[in-house]
């Protein structure tokens, strides 16, 4: 027989109906409309003190019994129901609750001597608890955890509590631990799913305690073995008596305990860890106390609901403000490669990826640390035979054949497809994390003997390297993507609408930006132009001026000339979006020429080393080009001259399917925390008073390498210069 089989065997065994119940209690069964006597522990006699029949009434003895039930069902809100009662010259603990089948299941516990004055101590420990959970941050759930083991195990007095959380496999990992020392220290360690069986991790969700006394108790039957009513076994699955595995018994022998208590963790009605308690020897907890720790375990369940709850609200509201980041550069560009391209911090942060590629097409774009084209074109292939609209996994390798050879760029994947006709798809990538993870034991061990399985008898720690994972991608980004590709597919079919308007609002808008440089050029630059020539005129008759005065006339001119300036460099950024571009084959060895030779006449004393490659051909409008490398060049002479020797490179190289050229200096460049400043109108990183310039200059740039379907690009280091550069297509699309 397999493992697997053996183990399929173990996760099927019957533990809700085991038809008995620990020896540390006894139970009566009821049927729950006539309360008539179904089925009694083989020990009720003994442990009560009671002899009752199957097929009979409760018996006068049990008249108070018999009035909490009345109780119990005059209240429907109430599924279970504990209480003290008086039965002869004894006080029980009586814990009542029906189940599926029609059954009031009624169980009867010991009751200490001095069990109140013990719930009015619970009560003033209950309180300081939960003060002390809300003293601490809301996200220090390490300090929370370590809270509830410490109170849990101070109340039942166990020798060892932890805090067990489970992971998306339902691998469990010890985040906190309260330890006597009287057994192993397991803080830290991990234990693998199978520990656990799936109808085992589902019964804890719906009985959140299960008290074993005694790991070596026998069990006590029940009377008879099965309901004569139903002809079938008693469903146990809320009774806190109920007898637990055979398996488990034996696997608490193995770890050293010889009692357990485990009160489960539920976070918005799903099973998010649990906090076992374990003693060398048997050990017995009132029902109070069980109440009290399950109180707080469901404090702390509160505590954690609430700390991911807000932490998915601070992640949504800023994946949000991203999306709007994005939608607002998609509005400004005809490509959504080219919004991406500019928005490529924003969109791989609205994953928090390393990496992103761009499907369409039958083109392939990426951005950031990602595979490249030709296995993102694999990818694609794999992601259309899901059939899916989106997929993600952070596990890659195991989901897509030969996915391993990109493991350390793409571990984890998350993809949706923005096109309901086409296979394009936009999908982010995360890189392997490679983690070592120390097991409490082997986690691949099986035992087996006689015939069946048993539960691994080591758990010394046991290391393993896990590989080819990613960290998991969270809801909250998993929704965002969701959100972002309905808008790109809604932004696509609106598209239509827009362009049919788009010509008559163009028509408006050129009207009025004719009218504002009809306004600008007569009525702001002719008075400029007048204040420089009076200005010129006072001063060639200032020699009754005092020198503060002539100063005064200085700083006129100078702001007016300034100011004219800035007006030619609005009107020049204005007409770009009305000007129709003549395209041509560009020689750029020619215009870098001629540009250097215009720039560089007038400051003759200046050193400058140029290093300027043979420039490849590109496809543009040479005026507009001519304007990209004026100031490209300006800037950088203008920002070398504190240097002794300027340095200023220039390159030109073919890549793929676009030209690219780029000039590098030795000045002062800048900081790259600013770089999405650079090339936006008014926007200076130097002060005005230390290099001259109106703030155009580089939005100019863009704006016509915009206009030409190309893309711009900076680098630079605060004193250790800048590296400009831009690229044209091989060949140029104009829609406008």
């Amino acid at each position: 027989m397999s493992d697997a089989r053996d183990l399929d065997i173990c996760a099927s065994e019957p533990i809700r109906i085991p038809g008995s119940i620990q020896p540390h209690g006894a139970m009566i069964v009821l049927d729950a409309s006539s309360q008539v006597v179904t089925q009694v522990s083989a020990n009720v006699s003994t442990f009560v003190g009671l002899d009752l029949r199957v097929g009979e009434g409760l018996p006068e003895e049990l008249r108070s019994l018999r009035d909490a039930i009345e109780r119990k069902a005059a209240d429907a809100d109430e599924e279970r129901f504990q209480e003290a009662l008086q039965i002869g010259d004894r006080t029980w603990t009586v814990l009542m609750h029906a189940n599926a089948q029609g059954r009031l299941i009624i169980e009867f516990e010991q009751r200490g001597e001095r069990e109140e004055q013990a719930i009015e101590a619970l009560f003033v420990r209950l309180q300081a608890f939960s003060q002390s959970l809300l003293d601490h941050s809301m996200d220090d759930l390490t300090t929370a955890a370590r809270q509830t083991a410490v109170f849990v195990q101070a109340i039942t007095g166990f020798d060892r509590a932890l805090v067990y959380r489970f992971d998306p496999e339902w691998n469990g990992h010890v985040i906190a631990q309260a330890n006597n020392g009287e057994l192993p220290n397991y803080l830290g360690l991990r234990f693998p799913s199978k520990d656990i069986p799936p109808q085992a991790r589902e019964l804890y969700r719906t009985n959140r305690l299960r008290l074993i006394p005694s790991a070596s108790y026998e069990p006590v039957p029940l009377v008879p073995a099965v309901d004569p009513e139903l002809n079938a076994p008693l469903d146990l699955s809320l009774a806190a008596l109920r007898s637990v595995s055979p398996v488990h018994l034996e696997y608490m022998r193995n770890m050293g305990t010889g009692s357990s208590m485990s009160v489960s963790i539920l976070v918005d009605g799903a099973l998010w860890g649990l906090v076992a308690c374990h003693s060398r020897n048997a050990h017995s907890v009132s029902a109070n106390a069980r109440a009290a720790a399950d109180f707080a375990v469901q404090a702390f369940s509160m505590r954690v609901s609430a700390n991911a709850r807000l932490e998915d609200a601070s992640l949504r509201v800023a994946l949000s403000a991203l999306q709007g980041r994005l939608l607002a550069i998609m509005a400004e560009e005809n490509e959504l490669s080219a919004a991406l391209a500019r928005g490529e911090s924003e969109l791989l942060s609205y994953a928090d990826a390393t990496g992103a590629a761009l499907a369409s097409d039958d083109e392939i774009v990426v951005f950031g640390a990602a595979p490249h084209a030709a296995a993102v074109e694999s990818m694609v292939e794999f992601l259309e035979s899901t059939g899916r609209q989106e997929f993600y996994t952070d596990h890659l390798g195991a989901q897509m054949p030969c996915a391993e050879r990109f493991a350390e760029q793409a571990s984890g994947l998350l993809a949706v497809r923005i096109s309901e006709l086409y296979p394009h798809w936009l999908i982010w990538f995360r890189p392997e994390v490679i983690r070592t993870v120390t097991w409490g034991g082997d986690p691949h061990m099986v035992v087996r003997e006689s015939g069946r399985i048993h539960p691994r008898q080591s758990f010394q720690s046991w290391q393993d390297q896990e590989r080819g994972k990613s960290t998991p991608w969270r809801e909250a980004e998993l929704d965002a993507a969701r959100n972002l590709r309905n808008a790109i597919v809604g932004i696509v079919l609106r598209k239509a609408e827009v362009l049919a308007n788009l010509s008559e609002s163009l028509q408006r808008s050129n009207k009025e930006l004719e009218a504002f440089s009809y306004s600008v050029s007569h009525d702001l630059r002719a008075p400029f132009r007048h204040i420089v020539g009076y200005s010129e005129l006072l001063k060639g008759r200032s020699n009754n001026l005092d020198a503060k005065s002539r100063h005064y006339l200085d700083s006129i001119s100078e702001s007016a000339l300034a100011a004219g300036r800035l007006v030619d460099d609005l009107l020049n950024f204005s007409h770009l979006g009305r000007t129709q571009l003549a395209l041509k084959n560009v020689d750029m060895d020619k215009i870098v020429s001629e540009v250097r030779h215009s720039t560089t006449r007038l400051i003759e004393q200046r050193q400058i080393e140029w290093d300027v490659s043979a420039l490849p051909i590109a496809r543009g409008d040479p005026t507009l080009i001519r304007q990209v490398w004026q100031n490209l060049i300006d800037n950088a002479v203008k920002y070398t001259a504190r240097e002794e020797v300027s340095r200023i490179a220039i390159r030109g190289w073919r890549d793929g399917d676009e030209i690219c050229y780029q000039i590098s200096d030795n000045g002062v460049g800048f900081d790259m925390a600013y770089l999405g400043k650079l090339f936006g109108v008014f926007q200076r990183l130097q002060r005005t008073e230390d290099f001259q310039g109106t703030g155009i200059g580089l939005a100019l740039v863009r704006r016509i390498i915009d206009r030409h379907k190309g893309r711009v690009w900076a680098e630079g280091s605060v004193g250790e210069g800048a590296t400009f550069g831009f690229s044209l297509p091989l060949k140029v699309r104009i829609d406008d």
